[in-house]
């Protein structure tokens, strides 16, 4: 062992947790294309998580951990009508949010989906806000929301640009635990000194691996893991702010630290400092880019890779619809990283395990003209052998630019081409789709049909009044923004 290592010389808290806290506590949010978007993201968020609660998978694991618990300006489920304490409030929603795979994404070096730090933000601004009502304060307003909203993407998602935790097999909800550790110790009101100290828990916590997420072992872990995650970044909140002690040198410390436990010598993609240490790469301060540029899942609840294969499947659909029983082989052509997550041959094990497969997903709408939720549960796939048969006959191809443009930073494409070739030697013209509806090059196109979406997931779970009440204060940014958070989740209880 180094003599390093056992020097006990304190060190300061390593400059990537300072830059996090410093962003947090000082950066001021003057971007009106960000608060606008992170107003279309919340609509699009809560209405994801009300279309899960049609799914009994999902909602076995929602209330209180002790039933008939009574929790004091306890946070509001949407949807529901738990009341829980901020902790548990924030994996129910983080739960709800993700668990059909409906939310936003960011794909980068790294990928994921920023909203889900809404189960952290919304149950502990929604717990502050009826304390401080209670106590005769000024409410927390929905505007703290949207700038927690925003401030969280933006961690989330920078850090993921140039660092790759699925290439040593770390799943991406630890960035989930980053970011709502960072932006629920700013809504409880920690300094710098407890924000670093949260900040350090985060990252020395045990990481969640991305077994779950593949094949063959996945499964449905993948729908509540990021609920778990920000609601663990709200507890290592609370912990600090009772004034527990940080660990300073959490990523840098030698032999001991987060880079040379769990990060540095298998992740080729990260830069190899002097001293042999591979440590994040992080290309740009942060600010408002991750909110502006986020995606969002508008048409499809499949997993992102696979958006614009659907697309181009639902645009073949009339030509191929009363031939299926005569193809003879289908070529999708698609990038690297859709390849390697997404690409599953043979027996799909669960629901989980179908919407991260993109030859199910692509096979769905080219037989029947779209892709729902309840198209990957267990009746649907037995009740349709087509699907299979289809999958049998796809060939993945990958596309060097698709790959290329993928990572590029004026492009951040997610493209995919879909061609069906017939037994009698016919085909069809390849369809390819670049950037699905919800990419930020094809905003004014996409905005409406998630406004739609939004309504539609309203009148899942609300009479038509209440509907259009939430709507409505849902499409004024300044009345929105000036609501108070816990009046704002009163709309949304039950």
């Amino acid at each position: 062992m180094s003599a390093n290592v056992d020097l006990n010389n304190r060190p300061d808290y390593d400059k990537v947790l300072q830059d996090i806290a410093d962003y947090v506590l000082t950066y001021r949010i003057t971007s009106q294309e960000a608060l606008n978007t992170a107003r279309n993201c919340l609509m699009d968020t809560l209405g994801c998580g009300l279309l899960a609660l049609r799914f009994p998978e999902c909602t076995k694991h929602l209330g209180p951990i002790v039933e008939g618990t009574v929790v004091p300006f306890g946070a509001r489920v949407p949807g529901t009508s738990y009341r829980l304490d901020p902790v548990k409030a924030a994996w129910d929603i983080g739960c709800i949010v993700r668990w059909l795979d409906y939310n936003d994404t960011w794909l980068a070096a790294e990928w994921g989906h920023p909203s889900d730090n809404l189960g952290g933000i919304l149950a502990v601004a929604d717990h502050l806000s009826q304390k401080r009502v209670a106590n005769g304060e000024t409410p927390l307003t929905v505007r703290a929301v949207l700038e927690a909203m925003i401030m969280a993407h933006e961690i989330q998602g920078v850090i993921a640009l140039e660092n790759s935790f699925n290439r040593v097999g770390l799943d991406h909800v630890l960035l989930v635990k980053v970011a709502s550790t960072a932006v629920c110790a700013k809504l409880m009101g920690a300094d710098r000194e407890q924000l670093l100290a949260a900040l350090s828990h985060a990252f020395v916590d045990g990481q969640a691996l991305r077994t779950y997420r593949h094949a063959p072992n996945a499964g449905s872990r993948k729908s509540w893991a990021a609920g778990d995650a920000s609601s663990r970044g709200v507890r290592l909140a609370d912990i600090a702010l009772r004034g527990e002690m940080g660990i300073p040198g959490v990523l840098t410390a030698p032999q001991w630290g987060f880079y040379d436990v769990l990060f540095s010598h298998t992740n080729k993609d990260l830069a190899l400092k002097p001293e042999g240490q591979r440590q994040f790469s992080l290309s740009q301060p942060y600010g408002t880019y991750v909110m502006e540029n986020v995606l969002f899942k508008i048409s499809f609840p499949a997993e992102f890779h696979a958006q614009t294969a659907c697309e181009a499947a639902v645009t073949l659909h009339p030509q191929v619809k009363d031939r299926l029983h005569e193809i003879d082989k289908i070529v999708i052509t698609t990038h690297e990283s859709a390849i390697r997550i997404i690409s599953k041959q043979g027996q799909l094990a669960n629901a989980a395990d179908r919407d991260h497969c993109i030859q199910y997903m692509t096979a769905v709408p080219l037989a029947f003209g779209n892709l729902v939720a309840e198209q990957y549960e267990d009746d649907f796939h037995a009740a349709h052998p087509i699907i299979d048969e289809l999958r049998e006959k796809m060939v993945i191809v990958e596309e060097p630019r698709y790959t290329r443009e993928y990572l590029e930073a004026d492009k951040r494409s997610i493209a995919n081409a879909i061609q069906v070739f017939f037994k009698d030697g016919s085909h069809t013209e390849q369809v390819v789709v670049e950037y699905p509806i919800g990419h930020r090059r094809r905003r004014a196109e996409g905005i409406p049909l998630l406004e739609d979406k939004f309504k539609a997931n309203l009148a899942t779970r609300f009479v038509g009044q209440r509907c259009k009440q939430i709507f409505e204060l849902c499409k004024d940014q300044a009345k929105l923004e000036a609501t108070p958070v816990h009046v704002f989740v009163d709309l949304l209880v039950i």
